[in-house]
């Protein structure tokens, strides 16, 4: 669960993190680093794109500002592999993340494996 955030940091799970995140099931991967600050191209997201089981949702906080865009081929490639991507600025896009996982606690049966990525400022 992501327990706070703030223009350049996070906390996920009692652990602070000052650069740009993956939230994968089983691990955060820090220091997630893009071929454009501001522009997510099909290339950012291996580490999501290979995860087995394959995601259902992936959220994706576009920045404190909402600055960093979805290039078409992400959006493309995304819809191809049936993988739901809610891109919001990255606030709502933590609440979006936390309701999701959320609702995975609850559900009997039906969880969604959730992936988050989230960019800390701008």
């Amino acid at each position: 669960m992501i327990e706070s955030y703030k223009f350049g940091a996070i906390v996920i799970d009692g652990k602070n993190y000052a650069s740009d995140v993956i939230i994968l099931p089983e691990r955060v991967i820090d220091g997630w680093w893009r071929k454009e600050g501001h522009r997510l191209h099909v290339e950012d997201l291996e580490e999501v794109l290979k995860h087995e089981p394959k995601p259902e949702v992936f959220v994706l906080g576009t920045g404190y500002y909402g600055l960093m865009k979805v290039s078409p081929e992400v959006e493309s490639i995304l819809e191809s592999c049936e993988i739901e991507l809610v891109a919001q600025p990255t606030k709502k896009a933590t609440q979006t993340f936390n309701k999701l996982l959320q609702n995975n606690l609850l559900a009997d049966k039906s969880k969604r494996i959730v992936i988050g990525a989230f960019h800390l400022t701008c």
